[in-house]
């Protein structure tokens, strides 16, 4: 069965691998991921979205991953292995990080200690294939692991200014981890593809997530430093962020170092190209995240400790993404993330590329500069909508969101505004018990848009307590696990119901207009 395309009525659900049920402390590639695959079909969706699937650096976070290239080793499956696993008493509702990743790193290595001459020839392929970015990677997690887990510019100096005596050296001491690493890399490469073949099978097409900017601690930028905004020691002169907005009143500080985009524009984008074909290798769509960040970005002295002091720059516009096309080919099926600071270029360069903007109907009903745009009746077809992302609340918890909180980014007065003016528009009585999981999700799949996604949380109408992501917040995020037994009859027949009645349930024609 042929996968969706983004110029198909679709619909699909939001989920990260992580947030998947099973034994071994986190989700992964395992039954769980082929059971939601088989669940979604059901369902009468197309398309399952998730987060960054690199191995998760700072904060746990996805966004912050260690390589913009390699997988998460942490989502292997165990059992693929045959391996006895015991059974550690993990929580089924949230992640817990450390003792996932020293599970699966002890019973790993233990497995691969026994690969047979067949899984021996096709890691060595592997490696042989992916070795641009591959033996720097394993280097560099290797050295970590040297190094105490400390970030590469507090390591040794030689190591760190990748002096090739030193990286030599390294190689012969850590010959070991660095091994490990590869051979992880490959397993999940190996599960991946069959993963992805099983989902393709059922007709439900993947939709990854592509941050426009990298971790600082990460093998991209000490393997390629001079094509970020960095000083001698490797330290940020400049930092990614945005300014105020709706979710910090101070802005966004991300910390992510900055693209010396004239240097990587010299390269003929080579890296970025290499990006973008890793990534639609894996996935049938991608999400672009912050897609105003290639017409301008809003560049932060690193000394500054919030993002409110910084000045926009010029990205790098339509180059970067002909540079892609000529060697992927053309249309690029991207999501362009517009929200934020949209301007007239940002607009004009989405529709240049045909790429469908995003449309967020938790936003559609406050004081928003997109509010007007994200109300259903001005979507328009080259759209993906959604009733929200990982970084808002559920609709369940933001429609009963209070305001006034030191949580909330509304006061009480725009949190009553906001829940009136959403009844209104759903045609419900003030007062009256709703269902606003099943009204939002409603909302989003009645939509002109084309592409339709709603997170698995407003599928099983949770609250506040399965929040993702809150941004600005450091600690506590990516944690949220569905648990075994949610996905039941009664959540399978509302996403079936929603896509049948607008028609989203079926592939139908491919749209022209």
């Amino acid at each position: 069965m042929s996968v969706p395309t983004l110029r198909e009525r679709t619909s699909g659900v939001l989920l990260h691998l992580s947030s998947l049920p099973g034994p071994h402390g986190i989700g992964d590639l395992g039954l769980e991921a082929r059971s939601f695959a088989d669940f979604l079909a059901r369902a009468g969706q197309r398309w399952w979205q998730m987060l960054p699937v690199g191995p998760v650096g700072y904060g746990d976070s996805p966004y912050s991953a260690l390589s913009a290239f390699a997988g998460n080793p942490l989502f292997v499956d165990l059992d693929a292995f045959g391996i006895d696993v015991a059974r550690a008493a993990f929580p089924e509702d949230t992640v817990d990080y450390p003792a996932a990743a020293a599970l699966r790193t002890r019973h790993l290595r233990q497995a691969f200690e026994t690969l047979d001459a067949s899984a021996r020839r096709r890691l060595d392929e592997f490696c042989e294939r992916e070795s641009s970015w591959l033996d720097d990677f394993a280097l560099f997690d290797a050295l970590k692991r040297a190094h105490d887990g400390r970030p590469w510019w507090r390591w040794d100096e030689n190591v760190r200014e990748r002096q090739p005596d030193a990286l030599e050296r390294a190689r012969r001491e850590l010959a070991s981890d660095i091994a490990f690493a590869k051979t992880a890399q490959w397993a999940f490469d190996e599960q991946w593809t069959s993963f992805r073949a099983y989902c393709k099978d059922r007709g439900i097409g993947l939709i990854g997530d592509m941050p426009i900017f990298v971790a600082h601690d990460s093998a991209d930028v000490w393997q390629h430093r001079e094509l970020f905004d960095l000083d001698a020691a490797g330290l940020p002169n400049n930092i990614a962020g945005v300014p105020p907005d709706y979710f910090s009143a101070t802005g966004q500080r991300w910390g992510n170092p900055l693209y010396r985009w004239r240097v990587v524009a010299k390269s003929g984008y080579r890296w970025w190209v290499d990006r973008f074909k890793a990534a639609l290798r894996r996935f049938d769509a991608v999400r672009l995240d912050h897609f105003i960040g290639f017409v301008r970005y809003w560049r932060i002295p690193a000394h500054e400790p919030t993002a409110m002091n910084g000045t926009w720059m010029k990205g790098p516009g339509r180059a970067l993404f002909d540079a892609v096309a000529a060697e992927v080919g053309s249309p690029l099926p991207l999501i362009a993330e517009d929200l934020g600071a949209v301007t007239p270029k940002v607009t004009r360069l989405r529709r240049e590329l045909g790429l469908p903007g995003i449309r967020l109907v938790q936003f559609a009903f406050g004081t928003d500069p997109q509010a007007p745009a994200f109300k259903p009746y001005n979507h328009d077809k080259n759209a993906v909508v959604y009733t929200g992302t990982h970084d808002n609340d559920t609709s369940v918890g933001w429609f009963t969101d209070p305001g006034g909180t030191p949580t909330s980014s509304r006061t009480r007065t725009e949190a009553e505004r906001e829940r009136h003016h959403a009844l209104t528009y759903m045609g419900r009585d003030h007062g009256e018990a709703v269902d606003v999981s099943l009204e939002m999700m409603r909302l989003a799949m009645a939509s002109v848009a084309r592409t339709c996604i709603v997170p698995l949380q407003d599928v099983l109408g949770l609250g506040t307590e399965a929040r993702m992501n809150r941004p600005g917040i450091a600690e506590g995020n990516w944690q949220w696990r569905v648990r075994a037994h949610a996905l039941d009859d009664r959540a399978e027949g509302r996403l079936l119901s929603l896509a049948r009645t607008y028609g989203r349930a079926t592939s139908g024609e491919t749209e022209t207009k």
